[in-house]
């Protein structure tokens, strides 16, 4: 039986990750758990490699296939794609298996033109959010696809081949090359309804976790950003407020939040990140995917769920690397009394000094001669990943816990300070520093004292190894089962 081409993601069928890619595959899961989800419909993966054997362009027969996937969006939100007052708007997202968060592109707020911006502004009585979803469009789609086309039409066939490029661009061939993903299938492209974030007062936008992605505590951890679109989150190029300035503000959205985060993260049985949009005081869930964790989060999760009875604990086992637990057992501190330098938010725990260096070009440069390298920046682009995965701390001036930069330092276990302020990045070009990315300080010089340290959760995970242990068991490089544990 041949694979479907285009799928509708409404819930009634299940598919795979590896066809929907990860973006799709949690857009139809949620919906089929009854989560309030704008309607989508996704090119599936195999759809790349034809896309890149026709030359790098749609045939005639998909975009058909597009356009009456399209009509059905047009149905469910009783809006048409191109047409005013208040024309149906969608983004135009990237979707491989595997989450790689902000690798690949995306284009926001596609199906305006500048006729449709003033009939939306005349609709709504709201010049300036009109105004503001142009620009924001423009931007998108010039900085992905280039020269925005006068119809809309012609706007999203450009970006879905923009996305199927972007499967080749270098930022995700490190990232495949870091984590030793291989070739891969290639992306799939999710087009989905727009929600607005950036409406009015009570609209704004979010990142949740289910549990603490750095300590692997059990309570919820966010990012809210309040009259803004999912995009200012993530890129880092805002600095967002705590969670918990949502559940002071929009205290029903906050419950509602802490209630689906349980729904899902039972759903998927492990820690989950959940990115969320309120537009007009209506709550929508826009994805949600395993959480990107410390390695200290990863053994705490693990030990948590198995103590739960989630999962097993020979489970528990396989979710915690060899690596992870090698991080855990060197400890990093720093002499007692040095200066601190600069203060921002810790969004990824570890300790690493080097010099600092604000050129992504001259990081990979010093750090290819031996040099440890700290990489400063205002804010970090995906375009900046190859030099992060050379560095041995990430800094930057703007941004939250929750941004794509955050995640992937998370991730590799890179200690990640963000939020420091305007002026940081001047004031700490060529000097050596020391990043403690648990605490958000970061020293005058090379303050990094190396010892030991047991971990108690790994502590306890390692004694539910069998016994013997085998010799081609995952963790057997580093089996050690401490007597005593702090």
């Amino acid at each position: 039986m041949s694979l479907p081409t285009i799928v509708d993601l409404n819930g009634t069928e299940p598919g795979s990750r590896e066809l929907l890619g990860g973006k799709a595959y949690s857009v139809n899961k949620m919906r089929a758990l009854g989560l309030p989800v704008p309607p989508a419909f996704a090119l599936t993966t195999p759809l790349c490699a034809r896309y890149y054997e026709n030359g790098g362009t749609l045939t005639d027969e998909l975009w058909t296939e597009v356009l009456e996937h399209l009509a059905r969006l047009e149905h469910e939100t009783g809006r048409r794609f191109g047409v005013g007052p208040f024309p149906l708007l969608v983004s135009v997202r990237s979707g491989a298996a595997q989450s790689m968060p902000g690798m690949m592109d995306t284009v926001l707020n596609l199906g305006l033109t500048e006729s449709l911006r003033d009939e939306l502004a005349t609709a709504t009585g709201d010049d300036a959010w009109a105004q503001n979803t142009w620009n924001r469009f423009c931007e998108s789609y010039t900085s992905v696809v280039g020269p925005v086309p006068s119809d809309p039409y012609e706007q999203l066939r450009g970006a879905i081949g923009a996305v199927f490029d972007s499967w080749n661009n270098e930022r995700v061939a490190a990232y495949r090359a870091r984590h030793g993903l291989g070739a891969g299938t290639g992306t799939a492209v999710t087009v989905q309804a727009m929600v607005f974030g950036n409406r009015d007062a009570e609209s704004g936008t979010g990142v949740l976790f289910s549990r603490n992605p750095s300590s692997g505590e059990n309570a919820l951890f966010g990012e809210w950003l309040a009259q803004a679109q999912g995009e200012d989150v993530v890129s880092g190029e805002r600095t967002p407020s705590p969670l918990a300035h949502l559940k002071t503000t929009l205290p029903h959205h906050y419950s509602e939040l802490a209630r689906i985060a349980e729904v899902l993260e039972l759903d998927h049985r492990d820690l989950v990140d959940i990115e969320f949009t309120i537009e007009a005081d209506t709550l929508y869930v826009l994805q949600c995917r395993k959480g990107k964790r410390s390695a200290a989060a990863a053994v705490q999760v693990a030990v948590d769920l198995a103590h739960a009875g989630v999962i097993s604990k020979s489970e528990a086992i396989e979710r915690v690397s060899a690596e992870q637990i090698r991080s855990l057992e060197t400890s990093g501190g720093v002499t007692a009394g040095a200066p601190v330098v600069a203060q921002g938010n810790g969004a990824s725990p570890g300790i690493a000094a080097g010099i600092a260096v604000t050129d992504t070009d001259e990081a990979q440069n010093l750090a290819a001669e031996g040099t440890s390298v700290v990489l400063v920046r205002p804010s970090t682009a995906p375009d900046d990943v190859p030099a992060m995965f050379e560095s041995v701390a990430v800094v930057t001036e703007v941004g939250g816990s929750t941004s794509h930069a955050a995640l992937v330092c998370r991730e590799i276990g890179l200690p990640c300070v963000v939020g420091c302020g305007p002026g940081t990045v001047a004031a700490l070009q060529g000097r050596t520093i020391t990043v403690d990315g648990a605490s958000g300080k970061i020293y005058e010089g090379n303050v990094l004292q190396t010892g030991h340290r047991t971990h108690a959760s790994l502590a306890e995970l390692l004694t539910w190894l069998p016994d013997p242990l085998p010799a081609d068991h995952h963790l057997a490089s580093v089996t050690r089962r401490p007597l005593e544990s702090a």
